[in-house]
């Protein structure tokens, strides 16, 4: 929107409004409505007064027509003669505000000038005021921006002054890449400051148009490297890592190797259930409870899974749990979601179910919203550490005395020691939520980088508890990870995307699964949590030999000076 000062119009003339109003410009320049037999006023009236009574008219009409079962099609020549007038006054209102609202632009383009007040550009999301007679920014072009062309230079300027809103240039122009090569320069302009290490070109931008990202205006870089192989139920993985943080790619392919030669890990998806939890309100507590029972009975939990599984293709209705505070009820819906992480899908299913309590036994139930947060999702919750979302997964395996020897540097004693002191009690002592691990959520956020999941839901999805255990008289040491919210999925978001849906590939995941619905997501979460346990193998064992900090002070620590170029300011 753009909001600007304008002189105030001259007074009108009481005896001639039409005709004694007109400026100079307006006998210089006519008006489309100067060609109109009556005033623009008695005109408007005439053509709006036909309008809505022909449009009652024909309303008026075929309603008696539905009640007496007369076809619709069937039209007299007064219904011929209403429906010609009624297309009429459309066409012609239409075009009186057509012509006010192109008068108004031309209007505006003469009355600026240099000397105008200072405009007040309106934005959706901020209010910039501009000030008076401002320095021009001079943007520093790297020789690998080429300058705009003429054509986009005044995109830019139209962004800048506020005519053209930044969100709309890939609808305006059909060219999303350079929608963002313009968006990404008007910023540098607007805010002064170059970005010109962050890369445009070499990406797909119609791919995350209308599901991954808003007004993009370029892409991160960041490395990803292959920890294993990763022996994983008799299947090798090389498992993708996107992270910035030295050491731990290597930490996690030291912890594959460990378990690769004492014969590799094996795990167990527990449950696959997605949930979402909106929260509705009564009148009364008594009255929110009989919902609690209703929603509880086998009986109505048929008739229920009938209506969520008419939504989609691979939902299935699991469980419905309901808890109380008060007048207020938060219905716990567990489903299975095939392949896909599932949030959108149990959405649209608790709102079958919804619809289906008000029209039938509900109707005053009160929909607050469609997530109460106690789903819970991307937020630590004791309802997700106990109950499971997602994927619930254990993985365990037995690493040989001699491989934490000659490997991990550390003996057998010293890593349950370590464990019950650092992961149990320590984590315990914190008042820890899911956090009785020593990094899981390091690996966690490197696999859901690289393999396009959501990262926000690294912070559920990371709930860990590692325990250890001496066995075969001490000589070997049994360690497994207890996951029981691992959400994930192999299709939709931003699995979509090249470099992500690559990732999936080199894992064998990619897209859905045409042997059985959800096999692929399932793998994925069990790959993650086999990675997870050659992590906290890792790591562990460095902690033990007391190696942590040395390893990092060598592996993540730069010696290259890129402060200057990250920095770049325009002058």
């Amino acid at each position: 929107m753009d909001i600007r000062r304008r002189p105030p119009k001259p007074p009108v003339h009481p005896n001639n409004r039409y005709l004694d109003n007109r400026t100079d410009d307006d006998l210089i320049n006519p008006k489309a409505s100067d060609a109109l037999p009556l005033p623009l006023y008695l005109t408007n009236a005439v053509f709006f007064t036909l309008f809505f009574s022909v449009a009652y008219y024909l309303l008026h009409r075929w309603r008696d027509k539905i009640r007496y079962n007369t076809p619709l099609h069937v039209v007299t020549i007064t219904e011929l003669g209403a429906i010609v007038a009624l297309i009429a006054s459309f066409i012609y209102l239409l075009g009186f505000f057509g012509i006010d609202f192109v008068q108004s632009f031309i209007s505006r383009s003469d009355s600026d000038s240099p000397d105008s007040d200072r405009d007040f550009l309106v934005d959706d999301h901020r209010l910039v005021t501009c000030p008076p007679n401002p320095p021009p920014p001079s943007i520093v072009v790297s020789k690998s921006e080429p300058p705009l062309p003429e054509e986009d230079e005044e995109i830019v300027k139209s962004v800048l002054d506020g005519v053209v809103p930044s969100y709309s240039l890939e609808s305006r122009l059909g060219d999303c890449k350079r929608a963002a090569s313009i968006r990404r320069e008007a910023l540098q302009r607007l805010t002064g400051r170059s970005i010109e290490g962050l890369p445009l070109d070499g990406f797909d931008y119609d791919s995350i148009l209308g599901q991954c990202c808003e007004m993009p205006v370029g892409y991160i870089q960041i490395p990803v490297g292959i920890a294993g192989p990763l022996l994983l139920d008799g299947y090798e993985y090389s498992v993708p890592m996107a992270t910035t943080e030295g050491c731990l790619v290597a930490s996690t392919n030291r912890g594959c190797k460990a378990m690769y030669v004492s014969g590799g890990a094996t795990s167990t998806v527990l449950k696959d259930g997605m949930t979402r939890a909106p929260v509705v309100r009564f009148a009364s507590a008594r009255r929110a409870s009989e919902l609690k029972f209703f929603l509880e009975s086998p009986e109505n939990f048929e008739t229920l899974a009938v209506v969520f599984n008419r939504s989609s293709r691979f939902a299935r209705l699991q469980s419905v749990k309901c808890t109380l505070v008060g007048k207020n009820a938060y219905l716990r819906f567990s489903c299975s979601t095939g392949d896909a992480m599932g949030m959108n899908m149990v959405s649209k299913g608790v709102e079958k179910v919804l619809e289906f309590l008000l029209t039938d036994d509900f109707p005053d139930m009160d929909v607050i919203a469609i997530s109460g947060n106690y789903c819970a999702d991307k937020k630590p919750a004791a309802v997700n550490w106990i109950e499971g979302r997602g994927k619930s997964v254990v993985c365990e395996a037995v690493i040989r005395g001699d491989v934490v020897n000659k490997v991990l540097k550390t003996s057998v004693a010293a890593l349950v020691e370590l464990n019950i002191l650092k992961n149990l009690a320590g984590s315990a002592v914190a008042g820890s939520l899911g956090g009785f691990n020593a990094h899981a959520s390091n690996i966690v956020s490197a696999v859901f980088l690289a393999t396009g999941q959501d990262p926000a839901q690294n912070v559920e999805s990371s709930h860990c508890i590692t325990m250890t255990e001496a066995i075969n008289d001490g000589k070997d040491i049994h360690i497994s990870v207890t996951m029981p919210s691992i959400e994930v999925g192999t299709v939709g978001g931003g699995t979509q995307l090249a470099s992500q849906s690559a990732c999936l590939n080199l894992l064998g995941v990619k897209g859905a699964s045409k042997e059985s619905p959800g096999m692929n997501s399932r793998r994925l979460a069990t790959i993650v949590a086999g990675a997870v346990l050659a992590g906290e193998l890792s790591l562990m064992s460095a902690l033990a030999a007391g190696q942590l900090v040395k390893c990092h002070m060598k592996y993540n620590r730069s010696s290259r000076d890129i402060s200057s170029g990250a920095t770049t300011t325009t002058t």
